[in-house]
């Protein structure tokens, strides 16, 4: 049964699909609603202020977990040698620590009113984190990048935590320090403990 009042929109080409019937409208595009680096208005008792403050902070922090958690993911898959199946196993399950934070972050910066980067490209302009080659690196090499990539994540997590406490936002500083600082913190202590030089068998 067919509602009258269902106006059909135009798709791509001179074709359009019928009013109440299965075919998708496709190829459609929009204005941009809400620019990237803006907030806009909520009720949740922060300044404009602190609020846009926290969220070029949390953007930055989003923009370097999304390349850390793509680190662990190559170095994941590209592990070699005697300890392969321990590392393989344990850079997975960090990768999947750090996807977990990518979501929160994000969340937290649409909470906050402003919009979160996602898109890899925009990721790669704002990241500090440094490209790694696109070959494999020897397994030491790969331990240090994502130990330098996690350094600079605390870093900036530490003081974005301090500045952001100071202008009031707690939810940002409780994340930031209860799961970004704690769970980098922890982590770095995983790989930092595969580099030390110690004989298996005898002292």
């Amino acid at each position: 049964m067919t509602d009258k009042n269902v106006k059909a929109r135009p798709v791509s080409g001179s074709s359009r699909p019928a009013a109440g019937g299965s075919q998708p409208w496709l190829h459609q595009r929009g204005e941009v609603i809400q620019e990237y680096g803006t907030v806009k208005q909520f009720p949740i008792g922060l300044s404009y202020e602190a609020r846009m403050y926290s969220c070029q902070r949390l953007n930055r922090v989003l923009a370097d977990t999304q390349i850390l958690y793509g680190l662990y993911k190559k170095h994941h898959w590209l592990m070699r040698g005697a300890t392969f199946y321990q590392l393989h196993l344990v850079l997975d399950k960090h990768a999947g620590d750090q996807l977990e934070l990518v979501d929160t972050l994000a969340e937290r910066v649409q909470s906050l009113g402003g919009v979160a980067v996602g898109d890899p490209r925009h990721v790669a302009e704002l990241t500090s984190i440094p490209r790694p080659p696109d070959g494999v690196e020897e397994v030491p090499a790969m331990l240090s990048r994502l130990l330098e990539a996690h350094e600079s994540i605390l870093v900036q997590a530490h003081d974005a935590a301090a500045r952001t406490a100071e202008l009031g936002d707690d939810g940002t500083n409780d994340l930031l320090v209860s799961q970004v600082i704690r769970t980098g913190e922890l982590q770095s202590w995983f790989l930092a403990e595969h580099l030390v030089d110690t004989p298996l068998v005898r002292a």
